[in-house]
């Protein structure tokens, strides 16, 4: 995994980084084209210029007086690689390797054979010098002197132009910011669809995507909103199906209370009349359940703060026997964006629990670290915890540990489904944990 540890997670930067380096691939290829054209092209001009200037001194010593042949030959200006001397005996010998075909048809050294006869040296002797690449040229004058050529072809410089090299990079860095805002501009479409995905999840009711841009993009975005609106006529379904079984099952609960209270017997009038109590409250909150009415609450900025210590005030008058084992623990005030009924409703679910099962209640509240940074909270009780592989069972709907089945003692069984989809819809989320001291912890986020 170490070899991948700066491969971008996402698509952007993987698709900005690939076209980069292909951008630099191929900038590197046609630098490398350019520079050995280059230096092709500076190797020609070289051997022309240096192959001019060594037929013009050949042609001024054969021309001069014996006398002057060596001023003259002195006051030459020369290029950078060619030098001459009038000498007794040639520089370059027999028994010297000749120089290769190739350097001999660039220098163009059959040009000083050519020429009227009187102009023509009487030998030519070429060689490799000593020091390679230097090659050596030995032209016999009619007198008999030698006119020693040595020619070493200067090193090539395909990048002398600093303008050239600036260009380039300049070039470069505009193609890549380019690239980059290309990338992210034709990602956009991903990101928006990944945002109303995550809308969805908290909200069935989310408002639909725009069916705007390239004809993949509408597309994909029709698709999400067909299959968004599917959802919503499912869950919408779903919860009229049992608003219809609830109401129905109300009246057969009525004509049921009703005549339980003519029942002679007062024993089995309670616990018929318990029993119908019962069921009503199951309704009840499978009915709540299944509308999660919670998701047409707006969103407005509340005081976390003074919120948890309301629903811990309220659970210390309902339950006056645990009241000094209920506390808080957290900041004086923390606002975030909340939907307060549904949030007072989840955290009611949550210490309702821990009193009920680990009689007591103690409310930890963190706020966000920074920005971007989620707010936790901690709803701790000193019961007996819950077995590891049952701390997410128990957020299936009317899952209970407790066997009974009695309302008194274990609920209905969606107290923590309820408070799960709540924080849910607020973009966090809720789970269990058993504390190393004992007990167990209900830990919740909030976006900050």
């Amino acid at each position: 995994m170490s070899r991948w540890r700066f491969w971008p997670r996402s698509l952007a930067g993987r698709t900005a980084l690939v076209l980069l380096l292909a951008l630099t691939a191929v900038q590197a290829a046609g630098l490398t084209i350019h520079a050995l054209d280059r230096v092709d092209l500076q190797r020609f001009a070289q051997a022309r210029e240096i192959s001019a200037r060594a037929i013009s001194a050949w042609r001024t010593v054969i021309l001069a007086p014996a006398d002057r042949r060596v001023q003259m030959l002195a006051e030459l200006e020369l290029p950078q690689g060619l030098s001459a001397t009038l000498d007794d005996e040639p520089v370059a010998r027999l028994d010297q390797p000749p120089i290769p075909p190739p350097i001999a048809r660039m220098l163009r050294l059959d040009l000083l054979g050519g020429g009227p006869p009187r102009f023509r040296p009487r030998e030519i002797l070429t060689g490799w010098g000593d020091r390679a690449p230097t090659f050596l040229v030995s032209l016999r004058l009619p007198s008999g002197e030698w006119l020693n050529l040595r020619i070493s072809l200067p090193p090539p410089r395909p990048w002398h132009s600093e303008t050239f090299l600036i260009a380039f990079f300049a070039m470069t860095l505009a193609a890549g910011l380019l690239i980059n805002w290309a990338v992210r501009r034709l990602t956009r479409p991903v990101r928006a669809l990944a945002e109303a995905a995550e809308r969805l999840g908290r909200d069935v009711n989310a408002p639909r995507m725009p069916e705007q841009g390239p004809t993949e993009v509408a597309k994909a975005a029709h698709a999400f909103n067909t299959m968004a609106e599917r959802i919503r006529r499912f869950v919408g379904d779903r919860t009229q199906m049992l608003a219809a079984i609830g109401h129905d099952l109300r009246t057969p609960i009525t004509r049921l209370r009703l005549r339980a209270e003519f029942m002679d017997d007062d024993e089995q009038r309670r616990k018929m009349l318990a029993d119908l109590d019962e069921m009503e409250a199951m309704v009840t909150a499978t009915l709540a359940f299944a509308r999660d009415d919670s998701a047409g609450e707006p969103t407005v900025a509340l005081d976390l703060a003074a919120l948890c210590r309301t629903v811990l005030d309220e659970a210390a008058d309902a339950r006056p026997d645990l009241a000094e084992r209920i506390g808080y623990r957290g900041p004086e005030r923390l606002v975030v964006q909340a939907r307060p009924v549904a949030l007072k409703r989840a955290l009611a679910n949550l210490v309702g629990n821990a009193l009920a099962y680990g009689s007591a209640a103690q409310l930890v509240l963190t706020g966000a670290e920074g920005p971007g940074r989620a707010v936790s909270l901690a709803v701790e009780d000193e019961g007996p915890g819950i077995p590891p592989d049952q701390l997410e069972a128990v957020f299936q709907p009317f899952r209970r540990l407790e066997a009974s089945r009695n309302r008194e003692t274990g609920g209905t069984g969606l107290g923590l489904p309820i408070a799960r989809n709540i924080f849910r819809a607020h973009g966090g989320d809720v789970v269990l944990e058993n504390r190393p001291g004992g007990g167990l912890a209900a830990v919740a986020t909030l976006p900050g």
